[in-house]
Formats: C-alpha cells, sequence, structure tokens
C-alpha cells in the first residue's frame, strides 16, 4: 500500500486506510442510514461529509491521489471543478459549507458578503501629481425601521419548505451504495431561509429586511499608482442580516495620453526635428505632466541619427509611496527630411562640400546595365507584379494554380 499523506477520509468513515471495498461500503451504508436527511434533517453538513469520503475512497484513482498526496493531491486531480470547494474547505480546514454562492468567512465565524468591484478611470496626469475625488454609489443597509428584520418582532419564521437551511436537498441513487446529492436554492423563502406574513412586513423595507441608499467615498488616489492597481475601501459593500459586509473595491484603469506613454516608472514621449536640427544640435520646449515647462537642449555637433533615443533621467514617474524619487523620460527622435529639390543644384554643391565625402565609387569590370532607382507605392503592390498582371491574360484557374508573385518588402 502508497503512503497515506492525510487520513481524514478514513476517520470520518471510521475505517482505518488500507480498508477494502467491502470495509468501505459497510461503514458508509450505517453512517448514511443514521445521518441521511430525512432521518436526521440537522445533520446535512455530516451526512456531506460522509458522502464525500466514500466518493473519494471508493474511486480507485481518487484514492491513490488521496493516499499519495492527501488533500493537495485531491483538489489537483479533481481540478477545482464540481462543486468541490465548498465540501474541501469543510472537511479540509475550513467553516460549514457555503450555500450561498461566493460567500467566503471572515475571522470571527461570521459569513461575508461579496466585494463590490467598480472601474475608476484616471488620467495620466492624476498618477503623476495625485488625486483626490469623490465617488457616488448605491448600496444596501439594514433597514433602520425593523433593525434589519424584516417585520416586526415574531414575525420572521423559519421556512418549513427547506427547513430553514435556504436550499433544498435532494438524493438521487445511481447504484447500488453509490448516491449522488444535489441542492438548489429554496424556492418558498428565494434562499433566505425565512419567511415573513405579508401584513407583518416591515412598511419602509418591504420584508427585505434592507433598502438602498447613496453612499459617497472620498477617493485618493496616490502618486505613482499603476493602471490596474486598486484601492480598498473595508466594510463598504452591501449590507445583510448576519453578514459582514464585504469591501467596496476600486480597480484603476489609465486613460491614453496623448503625448507619453508610461512603462512601470519611466515615461516614453516621441519628439519630430528637422535635418538642421538632427546635425546642428536644437533646443524645444514641453509641457510636463505637473504643468512645467521643460526646455531640452541639445549641443551643436552631435548628430542625432533617425529613431534614436535619447534619456532625460528623474523626469520620469514619481514612485508609488516614494514620490521623490522618480523614473526616467525616453525621447524617441523621428528626424524629418526636407521634400524633394528643396535646393538649387549650386546650393547642393556647396553644401555637399560640408558634408562628409562620399565613398569611392568602385571599379567595375564587365559588362553593365544602368537602371533608374523609383519611388515605391506599398499601397499598390510591387512593380513587378503590376508588370505581370499587364502580360497575365490566363485563367482564373491557372492564377490559383500558380499562386500569388513574389514581392520585395522594403524597409
Amino acid at each position: 500500500m502508497a503512503n497515506v499523506a492525510d487520513t481524514k477520509l478514513y476517520d470520518i468513515l471510521g475505517v482505518p486506510p488500507g480498508a477494502s471495498d467491502n470495509e468501505l461500503k459497510k461503514a458508509y451504508r450505517k453512517l448514511a442510514k443514521e445521518y441521511h436527511p430525512d432521518k436526521n434533517p440537522n445533520a446535512g453538513d455530516k451526512f456531506k461529509e460522509i458522502s464525500f469520503a466514500y466518493e473519494v475512497l471508493s474511486n480507485p484513482e481518487k484514492r491513490e491521489l488521496y493516499d499519495r498526496y492527501g488533500e493537495q493531491g485531491l483538489r489537483e486531480g479533481s481540478g477545482g471543478s464540481g462543486g468541490m470547494d465548498d465540501i474541501f474547505s469543510h472537511i479540509f480546514g475550513g467553516g460549514l459549507f457555503s450555500f450561498m454562492g461566493n460567500q467566503s468567512r471572515s475571522r470571527n465565524g461570521r459569513r461575508r458578503g461579496e466585494d463590490m468591484m467598480h472601474p475608476l478611470k484616471v488620467s495620466l496626469e492624476d498618477l503623476y501629481n495625485g488625486k483626490t475625488t469623490k465617488l457616488q454609489l448605491s448600496k444596501n443597509v439594514l433597514c433602520s425601521s425593523c433593525n434589519g428584520q424584516g417585520g416586526k418582532s415574531g414575525a420572521v419564521q423559519k421556512c418549513s419548505a427547506c427547513r430553514g437551511r435556504g436550499v433544498r436537498i435532494m438524493i438521487r441513487q445511481l447504484a447500488p451504495g453509490m448516491v449522488q446529492q444535489m441542492q438548489s436554492v429554496c424556492s418558498d423563502c428565494n434562499g433566505e431561509g425565512e419567511v415573513i406574513n405579508e401584513k407583518d412586513r416591515c412598511k419602509k423595507c418591504e420584508g427585505k429586511k434592507v433598502i438602498k441608499e447613496v453612499k459617497i467615498l472620498e477617493v485618493h488616489v496616490d502618486k505613482g499608482m499603476k493602471h490596474g492597481q486598486r484601492i480598498t475601501f473595508t466594510g463598504e459593500a452591501d449590507q445583510a442580516p448576519g453578514v459582514e459586509p464585504g469591501d467596496i473595491v476600486l480597480l484603476l484603469q489609465e486613460k491614453e495620453n496623448e503625448v507619453f506613454q508610461r512603462e512601470g516608472n519611466d515615461l516614453h514621449m516621441t519628439h519630430k526635428i528637422g535635418l538642421v536640427e538632427a546635425l546642428c544640435g536644437f533646443q524645444f520646449t514641453f509641457k510636463h505632466l505637473d504643468g512645467r515647462q521643460i526646455v531640452v537642449k541639445y549641443p551643436p555637433g552631435k548628430v542625432i541619427e533617425p529613431g534614436c533615443v535619447r534619456v532625460v533621467r528623474g523626469e520620469g514617474m514619481p514612485q508609488y509611496r516614494n514620490p521623490f524619487e522618480k523614473g526616467d523620460l525616453y525621447i524617441k527622435f523621428d528626424v524629418q527630411f526636407p521634400e524633394n529639390n528643396w535646393i538649387s543644384p549650386e546650393k547642393l554643391s556647396e553644401l555637399e562640400d560640408l558634408l562628409p565625402s562620399r565613398p569611392e565609387v568602385p571599379t567595375v569590370i564587365g559588362d553593365t546595365e544602368e537602371v533608374d532607382l523609383q519611388e515605391f507605392d506599398n499601397t499598390r503592390g510591387s512593380g513587378g507584379g503590376q508588370r505581370r498582371e499587364a502580360y497575365n491574360d490566363s485563367s482564373d484557374e491557372e492564377s490559383a494554380h500558380h499562386g500569388p508573385g513574389v514581392q520585395c518588402a522594403h524597409q
């Protein structure tokens, strides 16, 4: 037998690790009769434990996973499917079963309500400078007239259809000694586990125990916060009787900026300059995210190549919770060349004398052919493709057979 990593499921059935299939079946039948919901309505959780333990240990593959790797192997083997998370958390260190969807439990054992997630669009300027804004939300709060009871004292009764559990449990036999348990929200009480006579209901909340209230939150967006970061307001989500409110979570969504792009704590921008600036130095001014006018200088004699990047240290985004430290600003230069024939041939000769010398033309030996270099319109395809169309009068079928012509990609 494999080394058993966990014995909790064996303990539930009251059998030792390594018990045979017959021993498992006998133990299950005995316990199932004792704790079946029809015979013992208050033992629903216990019956679930028994059924789950037998389902795992009577399956050779699941049992081997459990014997070798314990709870973790069982979780990974199940893929987290089939609604098994509640049973795992109950047996392997959680609280009671969760019948109410994705609700969890707080540290004090109370059921915890769901968190409320809201997107909050912010500009890059807001993230650079920080911002305080007000956000108006609508949420459920306990009715003040009935103190969240739904009616006058004694009006609330336990639902007889589900015995106050909020769900109805149905047992279906799959095979001898094996049953499947199914549950659904009780339609009589809508999963509340309680019912209130219409005449005894609270007039303000109409028996719903909660009313809608507008909540205004003061939101502080700190300097250096990032896209996708969360701002949490603890306990500010919907209220419900006997439930600890969840949190309101604001998810920051950064809006696109026309000038700057953010990458971590660094900023990136593109600036256009002319050829004379690229060769002879330049100076330009831009407005930063905090409104400052930044003057950028580049000395004459240092050449800016098309597409090159230069950096300005310390002019990026402020670090979150350390705003006096900033990232860097990277500037990519787009060099704009002059139009064709922008200068007279005489001046062009003078310019050539000022520029670095041309490379020597290599001596060509043998036959030569002189060709013209023409402009290329990449929206219409290559010249070779157009020339081929002029000579191509074959059928569509032949064209499909031979395939498209080969084109050159010009960078």
